[in-house]
């Protein structure tokens, strides 16, 4: 007879409602990079609090996936466990795990297997109401297509017995392995960015020695990071935050932090360098079929299909010529890019049209934006103290006024005071504004600029 572990933590830790569910994972990973151009995951280190805390960084992993939804076939799945003691790390007592998506059938084979090692028990209770391990669930049901789940409620370990466990089932191309595990607990929170900011350090120097004090997963992390070593994979952070930048109280933080361990040996897709030749390709192209040349460039790829935000920028001997571009994603990007390249060119109100004559003259820069994200700041003090220069696109808005500058902009204006001052001015307004109901959001680019001939 077939055994379910049903959802325990549908309702508080995310809605338990199917179409709900449905719509705030696509929400959360809509506003997610999918990393084009970066190699695909091995495994996953995401936070599990709950999603209106923690669900934008884990979306921020869960994202990456795309590329492989039809090739994982598997998901080892490692949490630490908060209600029951464990001395090892616990398989559960059943065959499938529920969740308001539907039932995900367990790996009963690599369960069988794992059940041989002296470090490996079977605990329904361990299981059975642990909430690290359910809420990535509905994440990777909407991430990938059908796939088996081997999860592990991971208690008192060493890194060396979790890495066991994990070389075990380790497994292919076909099998992804996630960590669930937060940072830093109830610090207040300047306190909690320095010591997240450290455990980061460690978790990018693939350094296996975390405490509980700076994650409370740091047992199964530990184990990923000795693997991690042992495989030649590198660690990329995604996102790194707290609960005060979504709906927590400052004075008593929860950190979370979202990375991705990939193969460097593995195909990237496409290579980040392709992809900004085709851009700026695609983008001159444009420019010279508006002035009616010939030998336009005519690209075939599927990822211009996709939604993408872009600017175009052109400059004639060191010189801005035009700058024109898009903040959210509502069209191709390909079709982004060429009519961005177009209206730099033509329709940047602060200069005279493009001629034939400046045609070869100016260079291309193409810069691909991620989504925006909201900047909490009760004053101009703590706005000013939330940018970080040469790395945050900014965007100011006031009622009908409006601006943005790049990142690249930080190159003319490093002092962040001048920085938010030139803005404000660009929307409109007074250098010296302010106003309680201004809001503000960052964004990060890749640009691609073309050579000196």
């Amino acid at each position: 007879m077939s055994v379910t572990r049903p959802a325990a933590v549908a309702g508080m830790f995310y809605p338990d409602n199917p179409a709900t569910l449905k719509r705030t994972i696509a929400e959360l990973l809509s506003h997610a990079s999918a990393g084009v151009g970066t190699r695909p995951p091995k495994a996953l280190i995401v936070p599990h609090a709950g999603y209106v805390y923690s669900g934008a960084v884990a979306a921020s992993a869960y994202a990456r996936l795309g590329e492989q939804r039809a090739r994982i076939r598997r998901v080892v799945l490692l949490g630490p466990t908060h209600r029951v003691y464990v001395r090892g790390l616990a398989l559960p007592d059943a065959d499938c795990f529920a969740s308001p998506l539907g039932d995900i059938p367990l790996d009963r084979a690599g369960m069988q297997r794992l059940s041989a090692l002296p470090q490996v028990t079977v605990s329904a209770a361990a299981h059975q109401m642990e909430h690290s391990l359910e809420v990535q669930l509905p994440f990777l049901q909407q991430a990938l297509d059908d796939f088996q789940l081997l999860p592990l409620a991971v208690g008192e370990a060493t890194p060396e017995e979790v890495a066991e466990v994990l070389e075990a089932v380790w497994g292919g191309d076909e099998t992804l392995i996630v960590i669930s595990s937060d940072l830093s607990h109830f610090l207040p929170d300047a306190v909690a960015r320095k010591v997240d900011g450290a455990t980061v350090e460690a978790i990018l120097a693939l350094n296996p020695q975390l405490d509980h004090e700076q994650a409370c997963g740091a047992t199964p992390v530990n184990g990923l990071l000795l693997a991690a070593r042992r495989h030649g994979l590198q660690p990329v952070v995604l996102d790194v935050r707290n609960s005060s930048d979504t709906a927590g109280d400052p004075e008593r933080v929860v950190g979370y932090a979202a990375f991705a361990f990939q193969d460097p040996a593995a195909a990237a897709q496409p290579e980040a360098d392709d992809k900004g030749s085709v851009l700026l390709k695609l983008a001159r192209s444009g420019i010279a079929s508006a002035l009616g040349q010939t030998g336009t460039f005519d690209a075939q790829h599927a990822w211009l299909q996709a939604p993408g935000a872009s600017f175009v920028t052109l400059t004639l001997q060191g010189e801005l010529r035009g700058c024109i571009g898009t903040l959210e994603a509502h069209r191709p990007l390909g079709v982004d890019v060429r009519e961005n390249a177009v209206a730099a060119a033509f329709r940047d109100p602060r200069f005279a049209p493009l001629s034939r004559a400046e045609f070869d003259a100016i260079r291309v820069e193409v810069s691909l934006l991620s989504p925006a994200e909201p900047m909490r700041a009760a004053s101009e003090q703590e706005a000013l103290a939330g940018l970080r220069p040469h790395v945050d696109g900014v965007v100011f808005e006031f009622g009908h006024y409006r601006s943005t500058f790049l990142p690249q902009v930080w190159e003319q204006l490093p002092d962040p005071v001048e920085f938010l001052a030139q803005l404000k001015r660009k929307a409109g307004l007074s250098m010296n504004f302010w106003d309680e109901g201004v809001r503000l959001s960052r964004y990060s680019v890749s640009k691609w600029k073309e050579t000196v001939a």
